[in-house]
């Protein structure tokens, strides 16, 4: 079978609601057992767990036409959109249904596909950038393409195919990362990102959607629970999601000219997409999202111990980026939201605070101030993981005996002692999950730490995990792997962290580039006027930073053409790593097939 783009041939509705056109040709006589007309979380449902609804299916119709084309359609659930597929004989080739099946002649057809869902209004490439940035368009063409086609007046979405929607971290992620380029104000990209996080925000406790279903699978989900209507639903098991608000919020809002001269006018507008929202303004939801942040984060202050840290929600098996199911190893206290995103966010709220934003809230510019210096120096050491070198040569040798490791390892380079801050805290009864991992991205790009003893100790350890390669520390030739099990010391199984896992033994593209730019910002520091790091004057300190940022960038440079990418991996073969696509690997044993996660392409991953 092989398929042909054939662009500007579609006429089948004039214009075209939705839809797509192509030929696709047959070498021998084929039969089409199964179709699936629907949306795209009920492809997702048959892909990762062979799951049809009948309420869905059963609606199908198949049927010849005069001519021979082949017509597959489906009224969706509200009675009125309609979806239709249809593939035209184009040499006269003999088509057939029987029992429901459609059959076709070796050959070539013509197949237009369309549906009469309203369409969103897209940002052209030039329309996502802003005017400085416009230069992209001819000297980045495919990653601009890409870009407008995740950009629309109202959102950003995530990826495609599987994750065509909104992602509200993922949003978020990548305004804060793509802010020097994005176009700004009303129509733009930095403002449809935030519109959407603030639209979806639970009015009852603040919480920001981590995902939202709409169209023919909100329909059939609101059936499900008894609730009547096409009205959309959102995801609200994440913990992490909250805290990014406040973040892009300030980068936007106090940090742009052109935030500061729009953020009355945006944050007084009316919520209209999530129907208990109407009636809401920006600023009233906003405000929910940020008093839920100030209530969750006063007991630590109060008490700084490990029960009154950020923890999953009950229930959940995932609540941030590593969110698959073994992601954070079975922990329950994850690294990257308890020492980066509460005290980035608690800045957040205090500079939007100081504003005038909050009105209700005076207090916050001082409290929440306060509050961030002291998640930012007391959550931290909850994490730490600090090893011998003699043990760490050993639980290295003991890992590459353990996991078959093929690759050439030298354990004697391990001279001094092993720290790194563990991916999370509380996995089946070890308290800290001592896997090495790439989230220090979080704390480089998003603090500014004045500890100098804990930030010298911090850039330090990070310096150290990048530069030493796997699996002593985390650099491979096809990147930053994101987590390395060699140490773990029986706190996690380390068949949960292969190469063929999601959040193991792979590289990230956006996670490289939060790590280099975060890596930037704090070497930038050294640059200032003022009150310089200590660092910055520590040449043994520095010196081996800058080697590591040098070392970061080498290792994106020699892997530029997978950067658009979402995630990759590799294999060792002839004494040396090959790139390889995650999908192409098999999944562990026990896992969910990691082909059901991956994209064509990310949003996130145009951050390079």
């Amino acid at each position: 079978m092989s398929l042909e783009n054939m662009p500007q041939v579609n006429r089948t509705i004039s214009p075209l609601v939705g839809g797509v056109t192509g030929i696709i040709s047959f070498n021998s006589s084929s039969v089409l057992n199964l179709a699936i007309i629907g949306s795209i979380r009920t492809i997702r449902d048959y892909v990762e767990g062979n799951s049809l609804s009948p309420r869905i299916q059963d609606a199908l119709q198949v049927q010849q036409l005069a001519d021979g084309t082949i017509q597959l359609s489906r009224t969706w659930l509200d009675n009125v959109t309609e979806s239709f597929l249809t593939f035209q004989p184009i040499n006269d080739e003999l088509t057939t249904v029987r029992g429901g099946k459609a059959y076709f002649d070796k050959g070539a057809y013509l197949f237009n596909a369309w549906h009469t869902y309203p369409e969103l209004e897209q940002l052209s490439a030039s329309d996502t950038l802003n005017p400085e940035s416009q230069y992209l368009v001819t000297e980045h063409p495919d990653e601009t393409a890409s870009l407008s086609f995740f950009s629309y007046t109202s959102k950003i979405v995530a990826g495609g195919w599987r994750f065509l929607t909104y992602f509200g971290r993922d949003s978020l992620i990548s305004l804060l990362l793509l802010q020097p380029v994005l176009s700004e104000g009303g129509g733009g990209a930095v403002e449809a990102i935030l519109s959407a996080a603030i639209e979806r925000i639970n009015a009852a406790d603040g919480s920001v959607c981590h995902e939202e279903v709409i169209g023919d699978y909100a329909t059939y989900l609101n059936e499900q629970e008894g609730i009547p209507g096409t009205n959309a639903q959102c995801d609200y098991r994440m913990v992490d999601t909250d805290f990014f608000l406040p973040i892009a919020m300030n980068e936007y809002f106090v940090k742009s000219n052109t935030g500061r001269d729009r953020r009355d006018a945006f944050l007084a507008r009316n919520a209209s997409v999530v129907q208990l929202n109407r009636g809401l303004t920006y600023a009233d939801l906003a405000l929910t999202t940020l008093e839920k942040i100030m209530r969750t984060t006063a007991a630590f202050e109060q008490s700084p111990a490990v029960a009154n840290l950020i923890r999953l929600k009950d229930g959940q098996s995932s609540g941030q980026w590593r969110d698959s199911n073994t992601g954070l190893g079975g922990g329950r206290v994850p690294y990257d939201v308890n020492t980066a995103l509460v005290p980035a966010a608690l800045q957040a709220i205090a500079s939007l605070a100081a504003e005038g934003l909050f009105p209700t809230h005076a207090q916050w510019p001082r409290a929440a101030s306060k509050r961030a210096k002291f998640w930012e120096e007391n959550a931290l050491p909850f994490f730490e993981v600090d090893i011998l070198a003699e043990d760490a040569r050993n639980l290295v040798n003991r890992y590459v005996a353990e996991s078959n490791f093929p690759g050439n390892v030298n354990t004697t380079e391990l001279t001094s002692p092993v720290r790194f801050y563990g991916v999370a805290l509380e996995a089946n009864g070890h308290p800290i999950v001592r896997v090495m991992n790439t989230d220090d991205c979080f704390r480089l790009y998003l603090l500014n730490p004045t500890n100098q003893t804990q930030l010298s100790a911090f850039l330090s350890q990070t310096a150290n995990n990048i530069l030493r390669p796997f699996p002593l520390g985390l650099s491979t030739p096809v990147g930053l792997l994101v987590a390395n099990p060699a140490y773990a010391q029986g706190s996690v199984n380390i068949g949960d962290f292969t190469s063929r896992s999601y959040h193991g033994l792979v590289v990230w593209s956006w996670q490289l580039s939060m790590t280099a730019a975060g890596l930037e910002r704090q070497l930038g520091r050294c640059d200032h006027s003022g009150n310089k790091p200590d660092f910055c004057s520590d040449t043994k300190l520095r010196g081996p930073i800058i080697e590591a940022y040098n070392t970061l960038w080498d290792l994106i440079e020699q892997n530029r053409d997978h950067l658009s990418s979402e995630v990759w991996s590799w294999v060792y073969r002839d004494g040396r790593y090959v790139y390889t696509p995650l999908g192409a690997l098999p999944s562990p044993a026990g896992h969910t097939p990691t082909g059901t996660y991956l994209e064509a392409n990310n949003m996130a991953s145009l951050t390079q």
